[in-house]
């Protein structure tokens, strides 16, 4: 290096949820970043646009409840200042008791502010090696094959794979509201329209999925390291998609995605044989999608079957559901609960790359890189959160992890340490739980932020 300041420059590689904030996070610490993003110069097959930080999947952040994991996981962000989590208020729209965003005017939100930093310099192009200097390693489950090579080469134990599905959206003029209804669980805001089936629709949709025809995997999604436990009909059970469900049993649907518990048919006064649930897309109330329903059925399988369910039969469908490769590193083996390389220190990992799952993880994990690439750039100690918030407990995970079985992992109260044995009620288990997190995460909080 030439100079003080190229010793106090850092490199992103991927301008996701965790690249994003990573980036973020080191530039207001003093640090100047490059951060690399191959958008929109090349795509990765499931992305729509350009903008950094786009929401594929869902555009759902989780709950907001204070004793719920999502809701515990976005208290501690807020505490350390996330900037996605408040773009993400800024650009939320009505979804019960969860944050759920117009997810173009998030992506916006989030590459205006990451432009405008005077320490962050946006690199549009392809990364296919790994930098000589200290950087943050954040592409992503759609990263291209040239950089996973290029990982690959790097680990000695390529990489992990499993297959991801996004679920189909629907224009909301196209639903028919004479048979959906608006309304929420459990007596919570009615911000999602359901679809409420009778036995014998909920009998037909499902052996109408169970049999319909599936897209084959594409040539780079078949092009799997030698010794990696992939291939085809290898999902992650946390986005299965809707038609692998509807053929584990003709029940599996009713007791999972299409549960009717907690929702009236006003119609009707009683409780539907299942609903398929429509959760708002945008703030104009424009688009829904089909909640649950990720899918890698055909388009036109798609349209047809899924226009069985009442109030969709006119359904026009703006996107339809995909599957795409994701792709992760066995973290257990590699990275430390600070989330640097075991081997080389100034490389740090994060977002699902490192083996997170759900929007707010890969956030909070890019903050934790972001912060502790910056801090070891200026000479200060690395951050580890208590196992006892959910942050810490989420990185001690995927670093601690069984490696011979690891896979991805989306924050939940059961990552969190075990409280005493007594004998409690599943709700009271739950308060104790992110009270004791809050708690910790505040006597960790103020001595880190002052350090």
């Amino acid at each position: 290096m030439n100079s003080q300041a190229d010793a106090k420059r850092l490199t992103i590689l991927g301008g996701g949820l965790a690249g994003s904030e990573a980036a973020w996070q080191a530039a207001e610490r003093g640090i100047h970043v490059v951060l690399v993003e191959m958008r929109p110069e090349k795509s990765t097959g499931a992305h729509c646009g350009g903008d950094l930080a786009e929401l594929v999947c869902s555009n759902s952040l989780g709950s907001n409840l204070p004793d719920r994991a999502g809701g515990l996981l976005k208290r501690e962000l807020e505490r350390m200042g996330s900037l996605l989590l408040a773009c993400a208020r800024e650009c939320a729209v009505p979804a019960g008791s969860a944050l759920a965003v117009d997810r173009e005017a998030f992506a916006r939100r989030v590459t205006e502010k990451i432009l405008a930093h005077p320490r962050i310099e946006v690199a549009r192009r392809e990364a296919v090696a790994l930098p000589e200097g200290s950087a943050v390693v954040a592409t992503g489950p759609l990263t291209s094959p040239a950089f996973s090579a290029a990982l690959r080469a790097l680990t000695g134990i390529g990489h992990l794979y499993f297959f991801d599905a996004i679920a189909p959206i629907v224009a909301a003029e196209s639903i028919d509201r004479k048979a959906a209804f608006s309304d929420a669980r459990n007596n919570l805001p009615g911000d999602y329209l359901n679809c409420p089936l009778n036995a014998d629709e909920y009998r037909r949709l499902v052996r109408e999925l169970a049999q319909a025809e599936t897209i084959p995997l594409r040539e780079f999604e078949r092009d799997i390291p030698e010794g990696v436990r992939a291939g085809e009909g290898r999902f992650f059970e946390g986005c299965m998609p809707v038609e692998e469900l509807a053929r584990r049993g003709p029940d599996t649907l009713v007791y999972g995605t299409m549960r009717p518990v907690g929702l009236i048919d006003p119609r009707t006064g009683e409780r539907p044989h299942a609903v398929v649930q429509l959760r708002q897309e945008n703030a104009a109330r424009s688009l829904y999608n089909l909640v649950g329903f990720q899918t890698n059925l055909r388009e036109a399988e798609q349209a047809r079957i899924f226009r069985l369910i009442p109030g969709l039969e006119r359904a026009e469908f703006v996107r339809f559901g995909q599957m795409h490769r994701n792709t992760f590193l066995n973290a257990p083996r590699l990275l430390m609960p600070t989330l640097q390389l075991r081997g080389r220190e100034d490389l740090f990992f994060a977002g699902q790359l490192a083996g997170v799952e759900g929007y707010a993880g890969n956030i909070a994990t890019g903050l934790l890189a972001g912060w502790n690439a910056a801090r070891r750039l200026q000479g200060k100690e690395l951050l580890v959160p208590p196992v006892e918030t959910l942050t810490g407990a989420l990185c001690h995970y995927v670093t601690r992890a069984e490696q011979s079985h690891f896979q991805p992992m989306k924050a939940n109260l059961g990552l969190l340490p075990p409280l005493e044995k007594t004998r409690m009620s599943k709700w009271e288990r739950s308060r104790r739980l992110t009270e004791r997190a809050m708690e910790a995460f505040d006597r960790w909080w103020g001595e880190a932020s002052n350090s």
